[in-house]
């Protein structure tokens, strides 16, 4: 999507700092989901489909992305057939958009059964949302509507995407400069192992399922049993049951 403040923000050590993390999560997500056709939706100053294998890969955009190919079009109305698509990424969609839950939906009419649906976000409950809070009116990233986990996941649920996978990352304050993202680099060990999900920045991951009827089959070893535990007992012995002998 076109943001204001994005181009200038991933521009800066703060942004760069972010999107680095986020770039290493997705690749690794993503090198292991298989199919035809993936689809990223958004920031595409960065090609978070890079480390898929799927041969077929469309870059959309809802306004002229400048020199990336990609088709133009609202994320609410993706000119694409219904269950055509087998990986959407959604790189900081849904927090900017105006209907992020109609953007969700429409990503769930392409999927196909079993297609798969990467999320990244800022966390609200995180150093970074402390932030967002104290100053929420500044560009980007702190003048979008963040999304927490939970939330995601019960609309994840509504729409019948489970969660497959998910991980947070960007333990450090959100400072600006180079020198101050380095003196609190010691940060990120203690972060992933004492309070994971404090983290600035999140990837969640959701699978579209699709409910369907259980196959009942009968229940053929048992009647072989029978049959051959039937077909054990001699003539002389089935007549002496018989008679009650």
């Amino acid at each position: 999507m076109s943001i204001p403040g994005l181009h200038e923000w991933l521009d800066t050590p703060q942004g760069q700092y972010v999107q680095r993390w986020e770039q290493a999560c997705v690749d690794q997500i993503v090198a292991d989901v298989f199919g035809y056709n993936a689809v990223q939706i958004g920031l595409l100053e960065h090609d978070y489909l890079r480390a898929n294998r799927m041969p077929y890969k469309l870059y959309c955009e809802d306004a002229k992305p400048g020199p990336v190919r990609a088709l133009i079009c609202d994320p609410v109305q993706l000119p694409l057939a219904s269950t055509s698509v087998d990986l959407v990424v959604l790189p900081h969609v849904l927090e900017f958009a105006s209907d992020p839950h109609a953007v969700l939906r429409e990503v769930e009419r392409v999927l196909v059964p079993e297609g798969q649906v990467l999320v990244t976000g800022f966390n609200p409950f995180s150093l970074w949302g402390a932030r967002r809070r104290l100053r929420e009116r500044d560009p980007f990233p702190w003048n979008g509507d963040w999304l927490s986990v939970p939330r995601l996941r019960d609309w994840f649920k509504l729409l019948s995407l489970d969660t497959q996978a998910g991980c947070f990352g960007c333990y450090r304050p959100p400072v600006r400069s180079d020198t101050w993202l380095s003196r609190w680099q010691f940060i990120e060990v203690a972060g992933e192992r004492w309070w994971p999900f404090l983290g600035g920045a999140y990837v969640l991951q959701g699978i579209k399922r699709v409910r369907g009827m259980r196959l009942i089959m009968p229940a053929w070893r048992d009647r072989r049993a029978a049959a051959r535990a039937l077909a054990a007992v001699s003539p002389r012995a089935q007549k002496d049951r018989s008679t009650g002998q």
